[in-house]
């Protein structure tokens, strides 16, 4: 991805943009202006070409996990029976509806993809895994890991 970034022409003031508003994307432009050391105008100039490239991709909220009763991360690592293109595509497109299914990794090794799934508990994992992993268009072996505890999780991407 860096040289994706460097293609784009990004320099140290983009860098810092980002980085700034990757930790507090409701920053006003005044403020940000100010933090980076650019008139407001030239600030919000750089951000709308951020944004317009694509390096901005949106703005959200981070919602912890345990506000929405689903503390527990289960790691899926799904083969699938063919892969095909319209196969594949017809998998991705079901995982992308399933809210649970926070992330998926086409993946190359052993298994085909591998999820992030979040649930209430060992049952809700459960439910989940019969009710709507095993109904996946082309599943043919699931392997499931919960995760302990979550050591560390970024939502910055790193510009050095």
């Amino acid at each position: 991805m860096r040289h994706k970034f460097r293609n784009l022409g990004l320099d140290r003031i983009d860098h810092a943009i980002l980085k700034i508003l990757q930790r507090d994307g409701r920053i006003s432009n005044n403020d940000l202006a100010d933090q980076i050391g650019l008139s407001p105008s030239a600030c919000l100039r750089r951000v709308k070409a951020l944004e317009n490239s694509d390096v901005i991709d949106r703005y959200v909220a981070i919602v912890p996990q345990n506000a929405a009763e689903l503390p527990d991360n289960v790691f899926v690592q799904i083969t699938v029976e063919k892969q095909t293109k319209e196969k594949l595509a017809e998998f991705e497109k079901c995982v992308k509806d399933c809210p649970q299914i926070m992330e998926c990794y086409l993946m190359s090794g052993d298994a085909d993809y591998l999820l992030r799934v979040i649930v209430s508990d060992a049952s809700d994992y459960e439910r989940l895994h019969m009710d709507v992993l095993t109904a996946l268009p082309g599943v043919s072996q699931i392997k499931s890991n919960f995760s302990l505890r979550t050591v560390t999780k970024k939502t910055s991407i790193p510009f050095e």
